[in-house]
């Protein structure tokens, strides 16, 4: 999925994909299984759902939404923090089935394959064909697969939602209804959707140079999306230039974790070799050597542009899954050679250093020993942490993997609701369920107009039941009043009690819960 024709215009026109989609694929993973049809489940990422299963869509219970908020819609919700690694070592034999199908097979995520629909099309006597023999096979695997075909990854990726096979040309014709959320980041949606641009057709009409003066780089991109062409044109590999990086080992290796380091090394170098020919990638193959000539091979795709810390990150899914093959037994004689090959090559856009960037030496230390963390623990495990804006405390943390953008967030507001200082100094992951009485044993309430129908006398702890000795609020919060789906009102309140804490309570859906510690 390395090239693409011309239109009459002159622009490049993407090459026929299809894309197989497992759904809920997070939540397979925690599970171990499809979830019940009954089972209400989200697996959550940086304290908003990631996937959630059909009873808790059912519930209405969104992508998105902050883990409060899906508690309060659905009694009995199942929370899960995402495993990302399980996710890709689960994947691999869904891989496995769907490449005996195609030469060539790109896992975008864990969850999502790509595939070159053309030359497999015509292998096999048509896309429809094509796309029945994808879901047998990934059904002979055990899960529940959606196929779409259009041209260019991202309608494919769309299309294989509404299972629908997209015609040759009709890719624009069938993102236009599609809200413009789906095309790009929130910074820039969010932007769109306050200039009443609700769909990827209005977006996709307005004047390339207008988009490129007003949104940059990312605008661009996203147009080129919208209109059905290919996001980045992609470059030919510039004769004479070796881009591919290997490293050889001896004696060889029998076990994943050696790899793994060298994997960041290897990533580093590619990167650097790009860099020094103007180019980035959106694929990388990676491949193993072992000592009796057997080996492995896998593509990976990022929706994006492929940095160091995502492609060591892939490096380690995919040698993590290897594990279960042959490739690291001894009959095989050991992994000698670890290569990284780029592919989806686009000219590179760079980056702007700023005067504040301080001792670039010192800065790459830091970079390679975070690398390092991140090769062990995960992309995920180191973060950076930031103040930003938000209404409730745990909403003002935060927290980006090392290398991530930071969530653009204003901290000035304005944030109608917000509570006063001082800020609790400690606040749970999740919000831990309490109840509030009053005096003669009932709930305690919040009326519309934001007053308590009585007065707070005990609360209900998981530890047991403490006396109220003092009271302030509430605080009323609305969120998103004009959205049916996702408005939510809350309403917070400060007590202290009997044992001489300052606890910070929220209630949201009847249903209160602790949200911070004023502990000194």
């Amino acid at each position: 999925m390395g090239g693409a024709g011309k239109d009459a215009g002159g622009e490049a026109v993407p090459l026929r994909v299809l894309a197989a989609w497992v759904p809920d694929w997070p939540v397979i993973t925690v599970l171990g299984a499809e979830p019940e049809p009954d089972l209400p489940v989200v697996v959550v990422e940086r304290g908003r759902v990631l996937a959630a299963s059909g009873a808790a869509r059912r519930g209405g219970v969104r992508q998105g939404q902050k883990v409060r908020s899906a508690q309060s819609l659905v009694a009995g919700l199942a929370v899960h923090e995402r495993h990302i690694d399980a996710e890709a070592k689960l994947f691999e034999p869904v891989a496995d089935a769907v490449s005996l199908l195609a030469a060539r097979l790109e896992v975008v995520r864990p969850g999502l394959l790509a595939l070159p629909a053309a030359g497999a099309a015509r292998y096999h006597g048509g896309e429809h064909v094509l796309a029945e023999k994808v879901v047998d096979a990934v059904e002979a695997v055990g899960h529940e697969c959606r196929i779409g075909i259009a041209d260019g990854l991202f309608a494919a990726q769309l299309a294989a939602r509404a299972g629908r096979i997209v015609p040759p040309g009709e890719s624009a014709r069938f993102l236009a209804p599609i809200p413009v959320s789906e095309l790009a980041g929130t910074k820039l949606t969010d932007l769109l959707g306050r200039l009443g641009i609700v769909t990827i057709g209005r977006f996709a009409g307005l004047p390339a140079g207008s988009v490129a003066d007003r949104f940059g780089q990312a605008g661009v991109v996203a147009h080129r999306l919208a209109r059905g062409a290919e996001g980045r044109p992609v470059v030919a590999r510039p004769p004479g230039v070796e881009l591919t990086v290997e490293q050889r080992f001896d004696p060889p290796f029998t076990v994943v974790e050696p790899l793994v380091f060298a994997a960041r090394v290897l990533a580093e170098r590619l990167h650097a070799g790009l860099a020094g020919a103007g180019l980035a990638c959106g694929r990388v193959e990676i491949e193993v050597e072992c000592a009796d000539g057997t080996g492995a091979s896998r593509a990976w795709r990022h929706e994006g542009l492929l940095s160091v810390g995502a492609v060591a990150e892939r490096v380690r899914w995919q040698l993590q899954a290897w594990q279960q093959r042959q490739l690291f037994e001894e009959a095989s004689g050991g992994v000698v050679a670890l290569r990284l090959v780029p592919d989806g090559l686009v000219h590179d856009p760079g980056r702007q250093l700023s005067l504040a960037d301080g001792d670039q030496e010192a800065t790459e230390r830091i970079e390679r020993a975070v690398a390092r963390v991140q090769a062990i623990l995960g992309h995920t495990a180191p973060v950076t942490v930031e103040l930003a804006g938000g209404r409730a405390p745990a909403d003002r943390v935060v927290r980006t993997p090392w290398g991530d953008a930071h969530q653009e967030r204003r901290a000035d507001g304005p944030w109608p609701g917000r509570l006063p200082a001082p800020s609790p100094t400690r606040v749970p992951a999740s919000p831990v369920p309490v109840r509030l009485l009053d005096a003669e044993g009932l709930e305690v309430e919040i009326t519309a107009r934001a007053e308590a129908r009585s007065a707070p006398a005990r609360l209900v702890l998981r530890t047991g039941a403490v006396e109220v000795t003092g009271w302030a609020g509430p605080w009323p919060e609305q969120e998103r009043w004009w959205d049916v789906d996702e408005a939510r009102r809350t309403a917070r309140i400060q007590v202290t009690v009997a044992d001489g804490r300052a606890l910070l309570l929220a209630v949201t859906g009847g249903r209160w819960h602790l949200e911070g510690d004023y502990d000194t």
